[in-house]
């Protein structure tokens, strides 16, 4: 496969994903981005108009990155639904590797600061982690229709339950610092998974 060198602007975008989600929005400064991303502010404002509308294209940016993970990881090949529901959980986990800033989510880190005061930078994060849990209740939808269709639940609510838990597992990571809290919490969240719908043994032996 041949190397394509990244561009500026692309560089400038991986280097605030890594930056804020070590700093946070607010104490992350375009001088941090630009010497994080070896680029001068006048290549940065070429790209960008400011910080702001750095990080709302840093939210799809990561919301790309985060489809092409997904889209490759292995549980994606298992014919069933709930199979790749349940895999999707273990991979989350998985991928729980390096420090706090490398399995971390921006869209979280950035939400959590900036829902009141950066209304533009809320709903970059909210189609993001709306667009991810969508792509999760696809399968949800599947595994409830053929093993729970009477069941109250939507796949939409238990998708979103599952951001839910998984931002609150990265929130806990930060507070402990260390990734064993997330992993018993995402676990948790297999547990809780695994309940919601009836499994026939010979099922239950694949997973």
């Amino acid at each position: 496969m041949e190397y394509v060198r990244p561009t500026s602007r692309s560089r400038i975008l991986d280097a605030a994903l890594h930056v804020i989600r070590s700093k946070g929005y607010t104490a992350s400064t375009v001088d941090n981005i630009c010497e994080a991303a070896h680029v001068t502010k006048g290549g940065f404002f070429h790209h960008f108009k400011d910080k702001e509308d750095l990080a709302i294209s840093a939210a799809a940016h990561f919301g790309a990155m985060a489809d092409g993970l997904f889209a490759q990881a292995p549980y994606r090949q298992l014919p069933d639904p709930l199979l790749r529901f349940l895999g999707y959980i273990d991979f989350r986990i998985a991928i729980l590797n390096g420090t706090l800033p490398e399995y971390t989510c921006l869209l979280g880190t950035m939400v959590q600061e900036t829902y009141m005061t950066h209304p533009e930078i809320r709903n970059a994060c909210e189609r993001a982690i709306s667009a991810h849990a969508a792509e999760v209740a696809k399968d949800i939808a599947l595994a409830k229709e053929y093993y729970e269709p009477d069941a109250a639940w939507t796949a939409e609510s238990l998708a979103l339950f599952t951001q839910a838990v998984l931002q609150g597992s990265f929130i806990l990571a930060k507070a402990k610092n260390g990734q064993e809290v997330a992993v018993d919490s995402i676990q948790h969240l297999k547990r809780y998974a695994e309940m919601l719908f009836h499994i026939p043994e010979s099922k239950g032996a694949e997973a």
